[in-house]
């Protein structure tokens, strides 16, 4: 299997977990959508960068095996969204100064 083909198999795969998701989500009540909101908008955004880049074969292959690939790289960088809320912080700091300044 080419690389091309490999990462194609996996967007198919997560697309297809994250349209399960969609439908989970769909079923519940507004108020328990927006409880996942943050998740569903972050995994989206894993497909989109899955759509816009490509792994190395071996890379793809590790990811194929699991049988939930979009859901083990959400967990992963939930763990990391530290530096997500630093930079909102960073941000809003800066905004402030700049009004201070203005």
């Amino acid at each position: 299997m080419t690389n091309e083909e490999l990462n194609a198999k996996l967007y198919e795969k997560m697309f297809a977990e994250q349209e399960k998701y969609r439908e989970k989500l769909l079923a519940m009540q507004p108020e328990e959508i927006l409880k996942h909101a943050y998740e569903y908008a972050v995994r989206e955004d894993i497909l989109v960068s899955l759509e816009n880049n490509e792994l190395e074969n071996s890379q793809a292959r590790a990811l194929l095996k699991y049988a939930r690939p979009l859901s083990l790289v959400y967990k992963e960088y939930d763990n990391r969204v530290n530096e997500y809320m630093e930079d909102i912080w960073n941000t809003v700091e800066s905004i402030a100064n700049q009004k201070i300044q203005a």
